[in-house]
């Protein structure tokens, strides 16, 4: 039955639907008190301001306050640390979200396993899978499952809260967000946005109540438009907001801070999908980079360094040229937008005279990378003129620049990261806008710098 706000006088116990300065039945004057009246039963609310009274509050000089390393618990998968800034922070709520099917509960279930080797109890609450669902996908991605992994499956967020009291929980994952309910809160369904508020702040409380710190992993589904459902919120009670996205289809994982509290916001990790659930890529310069040895090397193909997060990664792009034999020719950007795509092509058309009006160009990277800087617009146009002439680039050269619309090249930030990336993986030179700036210490690779795009492809095909 739905709560019910009613008044109870205190000296005859007469109810009324509301407050009254007098009770008409033993004519006493401000005797009625709140309660609440939930199944035929009375409670008493008890608030500050209904009492007269205030609790007690306890507080702390802010510079005595204490913090350091061993308030995280840092997990054995590199990618997690980085993205959550060293590790999962004790009292902390952690938000992870993504499309269907692309691998939060695969990854969540790790993080468990891996933090439970460490000697730590961990609730593995689910809303959506029955237990034996759960041990089906441990036993598919995880070699030995802890004894430190307690699981239950059930929509009742009472209960799972129960559970975590009794185990004295390290960390509780909750999978999902949107499937669970508390019984005050019925008969409101769950997913309800007031059940899911109320529920993500009984976890916010559980994590940050004073007593044994407990870290919180919520997991939330997302809606059509690949944003987390529910209200906006949601996302300011956690922490720590993760983003996991990649196809269904291919075996790259990115997962991305949108919110962090304890790290830095926008910093991306990298995960490849298996039989045996989710990888860290500890090395991306090398995932994203297709091995050849000296000689086999290809048209087509062109290095860049881009950067995810605070971190350069060095990326391969890969172009296809062939002739259109229709009035529209195909401009096919896997890896990019197709209206950076044309404006390339365009600057390619008329400030280096390739003519592609009649070609089909399809571009794309190595691994399924996304180019979203326009540091690797050299990089782009090199790879598409490689094509062209049908002249494979040296495997240690390197581009980074941007290119403007008249032919010149643009300087981009972050450049001695990148080139310090370069040297670390082994690159011999590299090509750069002129005035860029060079590394202080001493990388062993040579920075050849162009003012224009055309000086560029000239060196390199000779033409």
């Amino acid at each position: 039955m739905k709560d019910k706000k009613i008044y109870v006088c205190s000296n005859c116990g007469n109810k009324s639907a509301r407050w009254m300065g007098v009770c008409h039945k033993c004519g006493e004057y401000n005797t009625f008190e709140e309660k609440i009246e939930t199944s035929g039963k009375t409670g008493i609310k008890t608030s500050a301001i209904q009492t007269g009274s205030r609790t007690g509050a306890s507080f702390t000089r802010l510079k005595n306050v204490e913090t350091n390393s061993s308030q995280r618990i840092v997990t054995s998968i590199n990618e997690f640390n980085r993205v959550v800034g060293g590790g999962i922070v004790r009292d902390s709520v952690t938000i992870i979200s993504s499309p269907p099917g692309v691998g939060k509960s695969t990854l969540s279930l790790a993080v468990c396993n891996d933090i439970a080797d460490k000697g730590f109890k961990v609730l593995y609450a689910s809303g959506e899978e029955s237990e034996s669902q759960i041990k089906g996908r441990a036993d598919r991605i995880l070699d030995n499952i802890n004894e430190n992994i307690y699981i239950i499956s059930d929509t009742c967020l009472d209960n799972v809260l129960t559970a975590a009291e009794e185990i004295k929980t390290d960390l509780i994952v909750v999978d999902s967000i949107q499937t669970f309910a508390l019984n005050a809160f019925l008969p409101s369904r769950a997913g309800n946005p007031t059940q899911t508020m109320e529920c993500a702040g009984e976890l916010v409380r559980l994590a940050k109540g004073g007593g044994k710190s407990t870290a919180v992993i919520i997991i939330g589904q997302m809606n059509k438009n690949d944003e987390l459902a529910g209200l906006r919120a949601l996302e300011h009670l956690a922490d720590t907001v993760l983003i996991l996205d990649g196809d269904n289809d291919e075996e790259l994982r990115s997962i991305v801070a949108t919110k962090n509290r304890f790290g830095s916001t926008g910093e991306m990790g990298f995960f490849s999908m298996t039989e045996k659930g989710l990888i860290s890529i500890d090395n991306p310069s090398e995932f994203f980079v297709t091995k050849r040895e000296e000689g086999q090397e290809v048209s087509g193909s062109a290095i860049t360094v881009v950067r995810e997060g605070s971190r350069p990664v060095i990326a391969e792009i890969e172009s296809l040229v062939s002739r259109s034999y229709t009035p529209y020719p195909s401009r096919i950007g896997e890896a990019l937008r197709r209206e950076q795509l044309n404006t390339l092509i365009s600057i390619l058309e008329q400030r280096c005279k390739i003519n592609l009006f009649d070609k089909n160009v399809v571009i794309k990277t190595a691994g399924g990378l996304k180019l979203k800087e326009p540091a690797s617009n050299l990089a782009v146009i090199m790879c598409i003129a490689s094509s062209v002439f049908n002249k494979p680039i040296n495997g240690s050269s390197a581009f980074i620049a941007d290119v403007g619309l008249t032919g010149e090249l643009k300087k981009v930030p972050g450049q001695d990261q990148r080139i310090k990336e370069l040297a670390r993986m082994g690159f011999k030179k590299v090509y750069t806008a002129a005035g860029s700036s060079k590394p202080k210490t001493d990388c062993k690779i040579e920075i050849k710098q162009s003012r224009y795009v055309m000086d560029v492809i000239s060196e390199v095909f000779g033409n």
